[in-house]
């Protein structure tokens, strides 16, 4: 069971989006999806509240840096995927979260506050690595993308980031209404009005095509290595 984490220690940077897309995409292809709402913000639990029940999809609201390891053993039994959305933050459930996942993804708009809240993330996870002698992937994926900005000017934007070793998800998170109707409204992509909503169907896609990445990059079959007295030794350094 793959765990991936959503971490930028700039709130505001999509990655509640991001989480939400991601699981709501893979549990209407039939994954079930625990997520982890690690936000103080409970963007997720309150969407889930104004949603109702949701097929494959079960989200946990109280978790904390003393009970999101007993979460995830119960999520291992229970989900194919565990997407953990955490704090736009840069303290000791971030680490905690980050030394016990699979993949960190760290969302980013195309703006200098983003890029700075990115990279404490991606410091802290050096930092983690080279204490912990842990090796934990990670990816930038960048969020809300309008119409405005070229693919000559993603390219950019990725190729700068890859010269400095951080890989970047092919697949960005595109600016659209119907994102934004998930968390006023409720239900998933799937239970909205095309007839309503403009450019529905764009969105179905650039969520289909993000999820389609991640399952390539993290197959729900993974076997997840287990060693919580180094992770916690880390975060007791890095917090």
């Amino acid at each position: 069971m793959p765990v991936i984490s959503f971490a930028n220690a700039k709130g505001g940077a999509g990655k509640t989006t991001a989480a939400l897309l991601l699981a709501t995409e893979l549990g209407h292809q039939g994954y079930r999806v625990a997520i982890l709402d690690a936000d103080p913000q409970r963007w997720i639990t309150q969407w889930h509240e104004a949603s109702g029940f949701q097929h494959n999809i079960e989200v946990i609201s109280e978790v904390s840096v003393a009970s999101i390891q007993g979460h995830l053993r119960e999520t291992a039994r229970t989900a194919d995927y565990t997407i953990i959305d955490l704090a736009g933050a840069r303290d000791a459930i971030v680490t905690t979260a980050i030394g016990l996942s699979d993949h960190v993804m760290i969302p980013v708009q195309g703006c200098a506050m983003d890029a700075k809240g990115a990279a404490q993330i991606l410091d802290l996870i050096k930092m983690m690595e080279s204490a912990g002698r842990l090796i934990i992937p990670h990816s930038v994926v960048l969020t809300r993308v309008t119409s405005m900005v070229t693919t000559r000017a993603l390219l950019t934007i990725k190729g700068l980031l890859s010269a400095r070793g951080v890989n970047v998800m092919d697949t960005p998170i595109v600016e659209r209404s119907a994102f934004r109707e998930i968390f006023d409204c409720g239900g998933t992509l799937y239970s909205m009005d095309a007839g309503r909503i403009s450019n529905l169907d764009k969105a179905r896609e650039n969520a289909q095509a993000f999820a389609g990445e991640v399952r390539r990059l993290l197959p729900a079959k993974v076997i997840r290595s287990q060693e919580p007295r180094r992770i916690f030794r880390v975060v007791r350094n890095a917090a």
